[in-house]
């Protein structure tokens, strides 16, 4: 199990991100992190994947544990060789290198089992081994996503930490984005969806959080979330019979919000 209790992040050692977070990923299964910009969540990503300190941040109060031992303290590559790996926001592929080098760079924590992941990613996604030659740059927005999703998938991972993978692709191929986190959970990868998507990632989710200012205001499973009132009204824009809200009967949810009354 993946497990965040009572985590705290600050930045340049002023600022509050992340205030009293608890969260748990039991192993083998598909939890949704829900919430708007600014919300925190990439921000606990960073904790779980090490990357904190890139970006002058650090845990000065709580832990996180993998399997019951402290990694909150552990390097980057240290967490990805105990299976936890990151897909981050915004592709992040190395775009002067070819799609099959920048699988193999995500495989440098794995040597011994390069061939038989990059046989697992090539079975993923058939279009990367057709592109396995081709400069990445040149990869449209889905492809790249592909491939981002793919070069974290090398090194092995138990765990795989999703941040956002439908942000910015067109609606025909947010589907496809969905059927792919279903298909590498199936295969016995346990993720951690970070979605704004809401209807998407509750889908296919066991269970579900609603992160808001960098606390945790929700925690149900992902079937009561996607019935709730409150989660159809501030995230689906619909209201409780199911009617679509304008954005001026909805921009003021902060000040309205049930749960957190």
């Amino acid at each position: 199990m993946l497990e965040v209790r009572n985590l705290e992040v600050v930045y340049d050692d002023v600022m509050l991100v992340l205030r009293g977070v608890s969260l748990r990923v039991p192993a083998g299964s598909i939890v949704a992190l829900l919430g708007a910009n600014g919300a925190g969540k990439t921000t606990l990503l960073r904790a779980l994947s090490g990357l904190l300190d890139v970006h002058d941040g650090e845990v000065t109060k709580g832990s996180v544990l993998l399997d019951g031992e402290p990694v909150h303290g552990l390097r980057p590559a240290q967490i990805v060789r105990r299976g936890v790996s990151q897909v981050m926001e915004g592709r992040r592929i190395f775009a002067e290198l070819t799609v099959e080098e920048n699988l193999r760079v995500g495989a440098h924590t794995a040597a011994r089992t390069l061939a038989e992941n990059l046989d697992r990613v090539y079975g993923l996604f058939p279009l990367l081994k057709q592109r396995r030659a081709n400069v990445s740059g040149y990869l449209s927005g889905g492809e790249q996503q592909m491939l981002a999703v793919g070069r974290a998938l090398m090194s092995g991972p138990r765990y795989l930490l999703l941040d956002e993978p439908s942000l910015g692709l067109a609606p025909s191929l947010v589907g496809q984005v969905r059927d792919l986190v279903v298909e590498i959970n199936r295969q016995g990868t346990t993720v951690l969806l970070v979605e704004q998507n809401a209807p998407m990632a509750l889908s296919i989710a066991a269970h579900g959080y609603v992160m808001e200012t960098g606390k945790i205001v929700m925690d149900r499973p992902a079937a009561e979330l996607l019935a709730d009132d409150d989660i159809k009204e501030f995230y689906l824009g619909l209201g409780a019979e199911g009617a679509a809200r304008s954005f001026r009967e909805v921009k003021h949810y902060r000040r309205r919000k049930r749960w957190l009354s």
